[in-house]
């Protein structure tokens, strides 16, 4: 699986989490604004000029979110983060070491 493969998994894993919290959804189906936010991430992954040689987002000096969605997907990660490695051990420990 190549790095850009991995992130996407850890970015649905963390909004379907938040969506399931915060939007009352059911667990295989996200709310319409957290899947344009997913739709959006996958389009920003896809295009990283960095490629498969990519850090994890918060560590690159490229900030290609636009500021509406860095926020909303800062907000999903400060919720999800703490507790992602109770829910999916073995994406947290692998995106906090990559």
């Amino acid at each position: 699986m190549s790095r850009i493969e991995r992130e996407k998994l850890v970015v649905r894993q963390m909004i379907a989490i938040h969506c399931q919290k915060h939007h009352a959804h059911n667990d295989k189906i996200l709310c319409d604004d957290c899947l344009d936010l997913l739709n959006y991430a996958y389009k920003r992954l896809d295009h990283c000029p960095k490629g498969d040689g990519k850090s994890s987002c918060r560590k690159c000096e490229i900030h290609c979110y636009s500021p509406a969605y860095r926020d909303k997907i800062r907000a999903v990660m400060k919720y999800v983060g703490p507790r992602m490695i109770f829910i999916h051990p073995w994406s947290a420990i692998r995106h906090l070491i990559t």
